[in-house]
């Protein structure tokens, strides 16, 4: 069988609408994940051991669970524990942002405790509270150190939105699955989006490798 590239330009369409709905959810399950990651991050740089719990148990559930799992729960089962309608688009954006929190959580958990702990006494005897001494002194300084895993993380989260088609979300994957159905040609199909999803995320790594050398250099 030989490699008929005209399968996928009669279906540039599909793709591009598939590659849009990818590009959207990876945006709002980041933003999602980093958001849900910080707060749960400084729950477990707190000092207060109850909350330093609630924040662990947060992200060993999270980074334990498979994601495929998650979300079939969430669309499936959640529903009927609360008796109440969950769409697809949103069981989607919370199952993957849930999921990237678990991990965003851990890489500023990490990047935070890297801060050597003599800014922080600094920051004390200055008088600040836990919350100037984080969005003043910590943070910041962490912020540098935190690019290349969070850059990482986001490339994996990415890719695991390929996930969203078994809930009949019209990503990259799905679009790519129902033009194989009725061309019959899935080398070609899925050969091309195979080399989008490299295109995509190969800058992104370069990028990452970049702020890492850099800091190796610091």
């Amino acid at each position: 069988m030989k490699f008929d590239p005209s399968i996928v330009l009669e279906n540039l369409d599909l793709l591009g609408f598939g590659l849009l709905i990818t590009l959207k959810y990876t945006v709002y399950t980041c933003a999602i994940g980093l958001a849900l990651g910080l707060f749960v991050a400084l729950l477990q740089l707190s000092p207060w051991s109850l909350t330093r719990w609630i924040g662990r148990i947060w992200v060993e559930f999270f980074r334990n669970i498979p994601l495929l799992v998650l979300l079939m729960w969430i669309y499936y089962a959640l529903p009927i524990f609360l008796q109440i309608e969950i769409g697809k688009e949103t069981a989607g954006i919370v199952g993957l942002g849930f999921y990237a929190s678990g991990f965003y959580a851990e890489i500023l958990r990490a990047g935070v405790q890297s801060i050597d702990r003599g800014q922080t006494d600094a920051a004390v005897v200055l008088g600040m509270n836990y919350f100037q001494r984080m969005t003043r002194i910590i943070l910041p300084q962490a912020l540098r150190r935190m690019v290349p895993p969070l850059v990482g993380q986001t490339i994996m989260q990415l890719k695991n939105t390929t996930l969203l088609s078994v809930l009949t979300i019209p990503d990259l994957l799905y679009q790519a699955g129902y033009i194989a159905s009725f061309t019959y040609r899935p080398m070609e199909v899925y050969t091309v989006i195979g080399l989008m999803f490299i295109l995509i995320l190969f800058p992104l790594s370069a990028v990452s490798r970049r702020f890492e050398r850099k800091e190796i250099t610091l």
